[in-house]
C-alpha cells in the first residue's frame, strides 16, 4: 500500500511537471530576465562574480599554495579549479535561494492554482541558463588550454541533467520542509558553508589516504558532480573508473527521491496555510 502510494505521489508529480511545462519554462526565463532588468550590462552580471570566484581561488591556490605543483599533471591547473567551481555556482544558488522558493513565489501558491511540485523548476530553470553559460565558458578555457576534443567531454551534459534533476528534487523537499520549519531554513543556511568545504571543490578527496573520510565524502552529491565535471575537462577518464563515486551518489539519490515523495504527500496541501 505504501509503494502504491508513493509511486502514485511520483505519477502525480511527473504529470504535473509535463502538463505545465510550457508555463514553467516561461516563468523560469521571465525570473532570469527580472534579475537582470535595469542593468546596463545585463546578463554579463550573472558571469562576473564566477569570473571573479575562480580567479581568486586561482591565485591564491595555484600562485599563493602552490596547489598545482601536488598534481602531477601536465594540464592546466585552472581547468582542475573551475571543474570544481562552476557546479558550485548552481549548487549554490539552490542551497541558498532554493530551500525557501515558496516564499519566493508565494503568490504561486496562494493566489494561483499552481502545481507546487512545479516552482522549484522555475527557479532550477532561471539558475541552469546561467550554469550552462558557465559551462560555454569552461569550454572556451579548455580549447585555449590546447586540450583536445575527445569523448570525455561528453560527460558534461550527463553531469548537468543529473545535477539538475537531483537538486530541482533537493529544492522541492528543503522547500517544503522550511515552509513548515524557520528551523529548518536556517539549519540548510547554516550547511551551505560547510557543504562547500566538505565536497571536494578545492581539493581532491581521492588522495586523502582516510578511507573512513573518502567514504563519507562519497554520498555528498555535489563530490559526485564536481568529479564528473573534472573527468570531462582534466583527469580525461570516465565516471565509471570511479564506481564509489557512483555508488554513493545512485544510494543518496534514491533516498532523497523517497523521502522526498513522502513529505510531499504528506505536507502539499499545507504550504498554502502556513504562507
Amino acid at each position: 500500500m505504501r509503494e502504491t502510494r508513493i509511486v502514485g505521489t511520483l505519477s502525480e508529480i511527473l504529470k504535473e511537471q509535463w502538463q505545465w511545462r510550457k508555463q514553467i519554462l516561461s516563468l523560469g526565463l521571465f525570473d532570469l530576465k527580472k534579475i537582470s532588468a535595469g542593468a546596463v550590462l545585463g546578463p554579463l552580471w550573472f558571469f562576473a562574480k564566477p569570473a571573479v570566484y575562480i580567479l581568486v581561488f586561482w591565485f591564491a591556490l595555484e600562485v599563493g599554495l602552490r596547489s598545482a605543483d601536488q598534481t602531477g599533471s601536465d594540464v592546466p591547473y585552472i581547468l582542475w579549479l573551475m571543474g570544481g567551481l562552476i557546479p558550485w555556482f548552481y549548487i549554490q544558488e539552490i542551497l541558498g535561494t532554493g530551500i525557501n522558493i515558496f516564499k519566493r513565489y508565494s503568490y504561486l501558491v496562494t493566489k494561483i492554482k499552481f502545481p507546487l511540485a512545479g516552482i522549484p523548476t522555475i527557479f532550477s530553470i532561471s539558475t541552469f541558463v546561467i550554469q550552462l553559460g558557465l559551462v560555454v565558458a569552461l569550454l572556451v578555457v579548455y580549447f585555449l588550454c590546447g586540450q583536445p576534443l575527445d569523448l570525455y567531454l561528453l560527460q558534461l551534459p550527463v553531469a548537468l541533467v543529473l545535477m539538475f534533476v537531483f537538486f530541482n528534487m533537493f529544492s522541492l523537499v528543503t522547500s517544503l520542509l522550511s515552509a513548515i520549519s524557520k528551523d529548518f531554513m536556517n539549519l540548510m543556511k547554516t550547511l551551505s558553508t560547510p557543504l562547500f568545504w566538505l565536497s571536494g571543490i578545492i581539493f581532491n578527496v581521492y588522495n586523502l589516504q582516510l578511507p573512513l573520510v573518502e567514504l563519507v565524502l562519497m554520498l555528498n552529491p555535489i563530490t559526485f558532480i564536481v568529479t564528473m565535471y573534472r573527468c570531462a575537462v582534466y583527469d580525461k577518464m570516465w565516471i565509471w573508473d570511479k564506481p564509489e563515486a557512483i555508488i554513493g551518489f545512485v544510494v543518496v539519490f534514491v533516498v532523497t527521491l523517497l523521502v522526498t515523495l513522502v513529505i510531499y504527500r504528506r505536507t502539499h496541501e499545507e504550504v498554502a496555510d502556513v504562507l
